[in-house]
């Protein structure tokens, strides 16, 4: 059951849109809120319902990104399995708890002056002695000429959506790291050439996907080399390079795939006062604990695990995120 409040816009300063508004506040202060429903959210939320934290789990879309990941072969225990079978278990074991996501998204955090947080999501205010950050990445994009014209016309950021429609096509792959390396082994099996563009003097990917890339001859590695333009008529038909190659600056393709990293999801944390690091990153101490107290971060957004962008890194900072809220409410 709910009461029905009026919210005191001076003191948590919301949008113009909810000035004159009446929100259903739930009633009860939770233990914690996660936000995020990627490895690290769900993790988070695991541990939470292990240690008996009252809870909410917020995500829009759980998995995120993790979900357009064809094969991942390096989760212990499991050989391989794609990413959205991987995210449909943890959802599973989420679940299994008692806990149900909730598919809205978060507007507003705030610090009360009691030390409690007020989470804003699609029409209600939740309160929580804790926050736990677990918003994730969204891709990072080149800023190149072409690139936004031709976003959905040849421009693509996952190869695992549109890889189908460049059957027996020309594609470029953009980015030397793990992500590029798989997108363009995924992309073999449909497109009749694969160029693997970076900028490095050699791939910075894995050693595994570098041996299974020179082994097949469908992908061309072009190394130290930039794109610098996306060119077409109503689709993508030449990428155009910033060195010759074959005495000729540009390559006729009729796709690209860009692989060029992530950017965290960082701009809630920073309305709160969160400290990041020149990369935008949430700084994060041995516990994952902020610089803001009572707010933990988790996973691909924060400094922690070395920055070692891995599904089980994540996993196991939201567990130990999960773990440090305990220690701090409980014991």
């Amino acid at each position: 059951m709910t009461d029905e409040i009026r919210i005191d816009i001076k003191n948590i300063g919301l949008d113009q849109e909810f000035k004159s508004e009446t929100r259903a506040l739930d009633e009860k202060v939770h233990d914690l809120i996660i936000i995020g429903a990627g490895p690290a959210g769900l993790s988070a939320s695991i541990y939470a319902s292990r240690y008996k934290l009252s809870h909410l789990l917020f995500g829009v879309e759980p998995g995120g990104q993790m979900n357009e990941i064809k094969s991942i072969e390096n989760w212990p225990g499991t050989v391989m399995i794609s990413g959205a079978d991987l995210i449909g278990n943890m959802v599973g074991h989420v679940k299994n708890f008692g806990m149900e996501i909730k598919n809205l998204s978060i507007s507003l955090i705030r610090k009360n002056n009691d030390g409690t947080f007020s989470v804003l999501a699609g029409r209600e205010e939740y309160v929580s002695r804790a926050v736990i950050l677990a918003m994730g990445a969204k891709y990072r994009t080149m800023n190149i000429p072409g690139e936004r014209e031709f976003t959905g016309k040849g421009v693509s950021y996952c190869a695992t959506c549109d890889a189908m429609f460049f059957r027996d096509k020309v594609v470029s792959v953009i980015g030397g790291g793990n992500s590029a390396a798989v997108v363009a082994l995924e992309l073999t099996d449909f497109a009749s050439k694969v160029f693997l563009i970076c900028r490095g003097e050699k791939l910075s990917a894995d050693p595994v996907w570098i041996e299974k890339i020179a082994a097949d001859s469908k992908i061309e590695v072009i190394k130290e080399t930039n794109v610098i333009e996306i060119k077409g008529g109503e689709k993508v038909e030449r990428i155009i390079l910033d060195k010759p190659r074959d005495d000729k600056t540009f390559l006729e393709v009729d796709g690209v795939f860009i692989e060029v990293g992530s950017e965290p999801g960082v701009e809630l944390a920073r309305k709160l006062g969160v400290e990041t690091d020149e990369q935008n990153y949430i700084k994060v101490d041995a516990g994952q604990s902020t610089n803001v107290e009572g707010i933990y971060a988790a996973g691909d957004i924060t400094t922690g695990s070395n920055k070692f962008r891995q599904i089980l890194m994540g996993a196991a900072e939201g567990a130990l995120a999960a773990n440090s809220v305990y220690k701090k409410l409980k014991l």
